[in-house]
């Protein structure tokens, strides 16, 4: 995996893990390096996810895997959240 790949995947997260969090309703207590890390976990299982429902590929913006990752992200957000509310309690 090059530099740019790697680049290229945190930024990717980085967006897909602010659209996830923008969609949720209220505020969320989640710092920028989590929200990354769950959004390239988002989006690589939403890729997978995409893959195994049978998206290829679609011309153009690829919605279907863009909507498949920022749900994951959204559920990611959301279980993390939980979990440390939890461990404050």
């Amino acid at each position: 995996m090059t530099f740019f790949n790697i680049l290229g995947t945190i930024i990717f997260g980085a967006v897909i893990g602010y659209l996830a969090r923008l969609f949720l309703p209220g505020r969320q207590h989640i710092g920028m390096i989590m929200t990354i890390v769950i959004g390239i976990i988002g989006a690589l299982v939403g890729y997978w996810l995409a893959g195994l429902f049978g998206v290829a590929s679609t011309a153009g913006i690829d919605w279907i895997r863009w909507f498949f990752s920022i749900v994951v992200a959204a559920i990611g957000v959301v279980g993390y959240e939980r979990i440390m509310a939890r461990r404050a309690a």
